[in-house]
């Protein structure tokens, strides 16, 4: 079987192409940094891994993914090769069948200038013009 399970942060925004032909196919590429369990000193403390993903998924990276965001991607892992310039390149990919977010927009990266209204309860803060026209107190 062969299933990979990842929980990690996109590296930059999703790259976006379409295939060539009558049926263009929407293509999204992108690299998750996935956090090791244990770190040594000295070593790297996450994997960046190359992921790939077509058709409606890849149109649901290109619209709501972004650098920086917390997913989880489910798919399954693909190698391949191919010759450059007489040297054969080996690749492996996870190619991304489904993927969710693991953060609310709130936690992921939304300024301070942005949340800046949000009380220390959690509410959002109404200014006084706008409360006045409120159908409650």
């Amino acid at each position: 079987m062969n299933k990979v399970i990842l929980i990690g942060r996109l590296t930059a925004d999703p790259d976006i192409r379409y295939s060539t032909g009558e049926n263009a196919t929407c293509v999204a590429r992108y690299r998750l940094a996935v956090d090791r369990k244990y770190k040594k000193e000295g070593e790297a403390s996450a994997d960046f891994i190359p992921c790939v993903c077509f058709g409606k998924t890849a149109e649901f990276a290109q619209k709501y993914l972004s650098k920086g965001m917390k997913i989880v991607v489910g798919g399954r892992i693909q190698t391949g090769s191919y010759d450059k310039d007489g040297q054969k390149i080996y690749t492996t990919d996870v190619l991304v069948e489904s993927h969710e977010f693991c953060e609310s927009k709130n936690t992921n990266g939304v300024s301070q200038a942005q949340n800046s209204n949000v009380g220390g309860d959690g509410f959002i803060n109404v200014p006084p013009e706008i409360e006045a026209d409120l159908p409650f107190n």
